[in-house]
């Protein structure tokens, strides 16, 4: 199945109504206060922070962000973030500063407001790898409604595409604008969807969700996709159904650099094991084992999931070998 002409083809835009250069300008100005400063008595600092410069708050949702951004600085304690060393060079307090604006929560603070904040906004959206996947960025700003989910944006030759939705942030869109904007919005599923409508309206993109996991609140999407796929988004892109999670489960797989962008159907845990959310499934744990056993049939060595931790495998074989251990651990469990 294709969706529509199967090409990801240049699109007509109406004028931005905002113009970058005034809009782009002061945007994220205040988080130096704001996000940066903890204003006194709203924000208590958990007792598990070391002390010093960064420190997390009460409010943590236990995202796992900030661990996976700056693991040398935050790890969990208590089913919380906290702080448990301080940065000892500039390249540990730049990812500091990255987890901070990424927080969903604004949970993560310093004690008193840097100029170096507004430096580290200008570097998102943030290349995963540029030697291994050229044009494929971590947009940062994760949103608090998608329980702190990962996004990404992929830069391809015949339009880009936002996989799920980051927070609407006045610098982030600027940036992604000069990155040449958003020919489609992909959404995984429905957990993930954050600010689609703020995006979708801002970049003139086209949302693209499955026909299963369309809410009142995504009644709108541009692009539907019905029935089991796969879908295809001219050459590069595959849309693989893997129900489970939800109804309405898509993974991207984008063909060229061997990248599997998997919403909440798989990641790697904390642990470095393969897993996924069973405990938030909205269908049974088989089906999702069902639509893992279709990752086999795929050449890919990335997983880049929305929860959870980033996955390089050295070859399709490996994979393969991670997966079969991986199901064979599980299906008994579930047969």
């Amino acid at each position: 199945m294709a969706l529509r002409d199967t090409l990801l083809c240049p699109k007509y835009r109406t004028p931005n109504p905002f113009p970058p250069a005034r809009n782009c300008r002061n945007a994220g100005r205040k988080l130096v206060v704001s996000a940066t400063a903890a204003a006194p008595g709203t924000r208590r600092r958990r007792p598990q922070n070391v002390e010093g410069e960064f420190f997390v708050d009460h409010r943590c949702i236990d995202c796992d962000a900030c661990r996976w951004m700056a693991p040398e600085i935050f790890t969990r304690i208590d089913e919380q973030s906290a702080v448990i060393k301080q940065p000892s060079c500039e390249e540990e307090r730049i990812k500091a500063l990255q987890a901070l604006l990424s927080c969903p929560t604004s949970s993560i603070h310093t004690e008193k407001p840097t100029k170096k904040i507004l430096e580290v906004q200008k570097m998102f959206p943030l290349p995963v790898d540029e030697q291994t996947l050229p044009g494929v960025y971590h947009c940062g700003y994760h949103s608090e409604s998608s329980y702190g989910a990962t996004s990404y944006l992929v830069i391809h030759p015949d339009g880009n595409i936002i996989v799920d939705s980051p927070r609407f942030t006045g610098v982030l869109v600027c940036s992604i604008e000069k990155l040449g904007g958003a020919r489609y919005m992909f959404l995984t599923h429905k957990d993930d969807v954050g600010d689609h409508e703020k995006w979708a309206k801002r970049l003139s993109c086209e949302r693209i969700l499955h026909s299963g996991d369309v809410e009142a609140h995504t009644a709108d999407v541009e692009m539907q996709l019905y029935g089991d796929g796969p879908w295809s988004i001219g050459n590069d892109f595959e849309l693989i159904h893997t129900p489970g999670h939800t109804e309405g489960s898509v993974c991207l797989y984008y063909k060229p650099l061997k990248v599997l962008f998997t919403g909440d159907h798989l990641a790697k845990s904390g642990k470095s094991e393969l897993t996924f959310y069973e405990m938030y499934n909205r269908q049974s744990v088989s089906l999702q084992l069902k639509s893992i056993r279709k990752l086999l049939e795929l050449d890919f060595q990335w997983i880049l999931p929305g929860h959870g931790r980033r996955i390089k495998f050295r070859d399709n074989q490996e994979k393969n070998s991670v997966l079969e251990a991986f199901l064979s651990s599980k299906e008994p469990e579930y047969a």
